[in-house]
């Protein structure tokens, strides 16, 4: 004769899977009973106007009327903060290597230095000339163009 199929393993293992059901559904119905009688139903918490958790609603007295269209989304773009900007500046010529083609600039206003490229130039400079250029956007940051002496 052949041998049962079911081993105590699988007998074990079926008894706590159904006792497992059992207490799953027992505690299913006592969380049903409870809520019957406690009757408080589903509890709120609202957010007061400090942004604070309360227990209470807030009071609507306190509510502040916004105005959607004050409220900016985004950055403003460059071309509206810039409204009062000089295109031309000037500065001084702080390194041009004519061999090479290139130097840089001295802003004499934002202390910053800009990359100039001998196809920028309008006039011929040397170090330390005083200049008036404009700014264009490069492959690396600003680069100085129509570079002209002063």
């Amino acid at each position: 004769m052949a041998k049962s199929q079911v081993t105590f393993n699988k007998i074990e293992k079926e008894k706590k899977r159904l006792k497992k059901r059992e207490e799953k559904q027992k505690k299913k119905e006592a969380r049903k009973a409870e809520a019957k009688e406690s009757g408080k139903g589903i509890q709120f918490a609202y957010v007061d106007y400090n942004g604070n958790l309360t227990d209470t609603p807030p009071d609507p007295t306190m509510k502040v009327k916004v105005d959607a269209e004050s409220i900016e989304l985004g950055i403003p773009k460059k071309e509206d903060r810039e409204d009062d900007f000089d295109p031309i500046r000037k500065g001084k010529v702080s390194f041009f290597d004519s061999s090479k083609g290139f130097g840089f600039i001295f802003d004499s206003d934002s202390q910053e230095k800009y990359f100039v490229h001998v196809s920028g130039l309008i006039d011929e400079i040397q170090e330390n000339d005083k200049v008036s250029f404009e700014l264009e956007k490069g492959q690396k940051g600003m680069n100085a163009v129509r570079v002209k002496k002063v």
